[in-house]
């Protein structure tokens, strides 16, 4: 009952599988290999963009980082929710690989809003040389609570910023968790929808590590290049990222892990709206799940060897009644059978 991250899970068998092949003699460095090659065109494919900038680093700080690095400069801010992966969990990755952008929130919580968006942006008046210039927004989808932007809702929130001339950045992490929730393509719910530039996760869906950046208008194409090589993040041995992307894109590989991590998020999500107690702190739309459970139920969890994030406690000491807040992950692999143990150790 291993619920604590999709980063927990195990790599597909036809991603191992393609390394196995990969690995087979020699091929060029440094991106010229033909399954990166190969890999960059099928995503323009996917996305309906042929012109774009394809580019594969190994983590998904990497991606977020050079790419909000190559949109903004060091004295611009970049507009993020509170609860952005950028501004809680990189260690200032963001603001280290710009050279000094600073980050300014908009919104309370995990989603942002056009008119939290159009206020934040306010706030920092152009032509002033005292202040930082106004950078990219950068979003989330799927966010940090679960919950997935509706197609309306990111078209407000670039309208916002194309009417400020900025550009917007999609953290695309959970992306094909997103793709299956909306049903919809990535071109609709990217370049279509105004966004300027996106990461696609494989490494929570699947992959053993590997991120794609793609930046619709390719002009920044060179500068990514740089800022990877300068970052350190540009691999030698390329072709083993190349292979894994591959292997995710083909036979829709991406939207099969993604539509089953959903699904397992779903069973989980409606048996525990029979758990007595159990209270939702966002209504689940993707694979991840944030609730609360009396503390007792959490004590008969642990004790039953369930792995999931805990986020309040502590776990062993007061009130058995008291509602404690978790996130609950569900990766492509997990079995119905542990949700069902897992819902029915909850209900007691």
């Amino acid at each position: 009952m291993n619920l604590k991250s999709d980063n927990a899970g195990p790599a597909h068998p036809e991603v191992m599988q393609a390394l196995a092949e990969a690995n087979a003699g020699f091929a060029l460095p440094y991106g010229g290999d033909d399954a990166t090659r190969a890999a960059c065109d099928r995503l323009r494919a996917e996305f309906e963009a042929p012109e774009a900038a394809v580019h594969l680093v190994a983590t998904g700080t990497a991606a977020n980082a050079l790419a909000l690095a190559t949109l903004a400069q060091p004295w611009q801010t970049v507009f993020c929710t509170p609860l952005a992966h950028i501004h809680t969990d990189e260690c200032q990755a963001p603001e280290f690989y710009t050279g000094g952008a600073k980050l300014t929130l908009a919104g309370a919580d995990d989603k942002m809003t056009p008119e939290a968006l159009d206020r934040a942006i306010a706030g920092w008046p152009p032509g002033d040389v005292h202040a930082s210039q106004r950078g990219p927004v950068a979003l989330t989808q799927v966010t940090e609570m679960g919950r997935v932007y509706a197609l309306d809702e990111l078209r407000a929130l670039t309208g916002i910023a194309a009417a400020h001339e900025i550009p917007v950045y999609m953290d695309g992490a959970r992306f094909a968790n997103a793709l299956e929730a909306l049903d919809c393509t990535p071109a609709e719910m990217t370049w279509k929808a105004g966004i300027d530039a996106v990461s696609v996760g494989g490494t929570k869906n699947g992959c053993l590590g590997v991120e794609a950046v793609i930046f619709f208008d390719p002009a920044p194409a060179w500068e990514f290049e740089l800022r990877r090589k300068r970052g350190a993040h540009l691999f030698s041995k390329h072709r083993y990222l190349g292979a894994q992307m591959l292997a995710y894109l083909d036979s829709g590989l991406w939207r099969r892990s993604a539509r089953a991590a959903n699904e397992k998020a779903a069973r989980l999500a409606e048996g525990l709206r029979g758990v007595p107690d159990a209270a939702f702190l966002a209504e689940p739309q993707a694979n991840m799940i944030f609730a609360r459970l009396p503390r007792a139920a959490h004590q008969r969890l642990h004790a039953a060897g369930a792995a999931y994030g805990l986020h309040e406690g502590p776990l062993n000491t007061g009130d058995p009644d008291d509602p404690l807040a978790m996130r609950l992950v569900c990766d492509w692999s997990i079995g119905e059978d542990e949700i069902d143990r897992f819902v029915e150790i909850a209900r007691g």
